[in-house]
């Protein structure tokens, strides 16, 4: 038998609170816990909660996000951030909870595992690694935009910002940063810590001197509003259709603290600490959204034309055209600044989909090889390389499809983000279901919080899909008669599912296990 199979059969014996602690501690002749190969240890929780934010991005997310909020929400973006941060701290709360009971870097892949079977297991680590590679490469493609925009501002010639929207040389550039990203990545935390360290305080500072320089010069452009707290309310906003589109944005714009909790083998008191730095990274973020929604708004409104946040012509990069109108000839440092955000993120975000190959590899739904750990850095170097090659191709693939790359990956990526979320807390759900009513606690952090959280989520993800089947939806690109963004949001999806099929037949030592049941009762914080 386990020693999982025994924490369950006696989950209040001595053995099992061992068997526990062994777990958490990441102890029992394991460095890092359930014996990947992981060097444990790694960073602290202030070091979890930079790479939290950086994974974030959130100078990266503001221009590439607020836009299309805008579009969809007007003058309410402080309203729909507070609106998504809400489902996703209560998920945030369900992830805690599991992470604690079982720190894994699988995360959504092993804890739906546990909670509904393999198939389920399958299907949110799927969606899981769609969403992080799909991200790393929009996030290449707005780096890309920056490195250009830099290289213009920094030596006074405009022409060299044009060449972004050369299609060769932007696919060339983005597979040499997305190759400098895996290079970082697969020499280990230490080395993450670092670049992260110095690329977040680099955005947190142009950020708050942007902020700062917008706020003074609120109502001097034409089209820009009086401040109201109406912005704040949900309620105003005009249809549901609306607020599942703004919602489905914010919630790609919280999306990446769960990178906390796939470094939970490789950080100091995983089991613990993972879960605090992800909830404190969200509310850091939280707060530079609000200040930067609500300086742009004051600067700029929320209209179609000029620099209305709401213009098409700008809204996949918003800081490109209010860097020099607000920050005069230090517009160079806002550039900067988005570029490094993605950079960051870029970087950053390669830890997650490579730590969750490694979890599929090391359990058995993936070929092995995705599981081999780098003798000398300690990291999977093989899933890493393989997370950035396909981001890479990717990104080339949409940048021929679409005529507007970056606003509909996003899209996509909110109803991914919506599923995966949401079908973690209903794991959580499940999973701790015989305990969630032996106290307050765990009624509010087991039951209620993800419940309520992953509903939401789910909620969007279907009034998302319904409405992005029309071809109008997102930037207009379309196949067949249906909106690009429902195809790659939900076909990929889709693609997963008959993976599935094929998966179930080569490895049948994984997909014929049955799942491993929450225990009656779980370890406490």
């Amino acid at each position: 038998m386990s020693s999982i199979q025994r924490t369950i059969a006696a989950p209040g014996s001595g053995a099992a609170l061992g068997t526990n602690n062994a777990i958490r501690s990441g102890v029992a002749g394991d460095p890092a816990g359930p014996g990947k190969g992981l060097r444990g240890g790694q960073i602290g929780l202030a070091a979890a909660v930079v790479i939290g934010v950086s994974t974030i991005a959130p100078a990266y997310v503001l221009t590439s996000s607020v836009g299309p909020t805008a579009e969809a929400v007007g003058n309410h973006l402080p309203a729909i951030f507070i609106v998504g941060f809400i489902p996703m701290f209560l998920v945030a709360l369900g992830y805690r909870e599991l992470n604690a009971a079982m720190p894994d870097n699988g995360t959504t892949f092993t804890w739906t595992w546990k909670a509904f079977g393999p198939r389920a297991g399958w299907m949110g680590g799927w969606a899981m690694l769609a969403a992080n590679i799909i991200v790393l490469s929009n996030l290449a493609g707005v780096a890309v935009d920056f490195l250009y925009l830099c290289l213009a501002q920094a030596t006074g010639r405009p022409e060299l910002a044009e060449l972004a929207a050369d299609p060769l040389v932007n696919i060339a550039t983005c597979l040499a940063l997305v190759a400098a990203a895996v290079w970082v990545s697969s020499r280990g935390l230490h080395t993450t810590r670092g670049v992260q360290l110095a690329l977040v305080l680099l955005q947190v500072l142009v950020l708050a001197w942007f902020f700062a320089a917008a706020l003074g010069q609120a109502g001097r452009q034409a089209g820009s509003p009086a401040f109201s707290w109406d912005w704040f309310n949900p309620l105003n906003i005009g249809s549901f259709s609306a607020f599942a589109v703004g919602l489905s944005l914010s919630i790609f714009a919280f999306w990446g603290w769960d990178v906390c909790l796939t470094m939970n083998e490789e950080t100091r008191d995983g089991g613990r600490a993972s879960g605090i730095a992800a909830g404190a990274t969200a509310v850091v973020v939280l707060a530079l959204y609000l200040a930067g929604s609500v300086a742009a708004t004051l600067f700029a409104g929320t209209g179609d034309t000029g620099l209305g946040l709401a213009n098409p012509e700008h809204s996949g990069n918003l800081f490109a055209a209010l860097a020099h109108p607000v920050m005069g000839p230090f517009a160079i440092l806002l550039s900067l600044s988005v570029l490094a955000s993605c950079a960051a993120s870029l970087q950053s975000t390669m830890i997650s989909p490579a730590r969750s190959l490694l979890a599929m590899g090391h359990h058995g739904a993936l070929p092995a090889r995705f599981a081999r750990i780098h003798p000398r850095f300690g990291t999977p170097v093989f899933a890493t390389v393989f997370a950035g090659v396909a981001s890479a191709g990717f990104y080339a693939l949409m940048r021929v499809l679409s005529t507007n790359v970056l606003n509909d990956t996003i899209l996509a990526l909110g109803m991914m983000i919506c599923f995966y979320y949401g079908m973690t807390a209903l794991a959580c759900v499940w999973y701790f279901r015989r305990s969630s009513f032996t106290s307050a606690r765990h009624f509010l952090l087991r039951f209620a919080a993800p419940l309520a959280g992953g509903i939401a989520l789910v909620a969007v993800f279907l009034q998302t899909a319904v409405d992005s089947w029309d071809p109008a939806y997102g930037s207009g690109s379309h196949a067949f008669g249906v909106g690009l963004v429902f195809l790659v949001g939900v076909g990929i999806i889709a693609v997963g599912a008959l993976f599935l099929v094929g998966a179930g037949r080569r490895r049948p030592g994984f997909y014929g296990r049955p799942k491993t049941e929450g225990p009656v009762t779980g370890p406490s914080l």
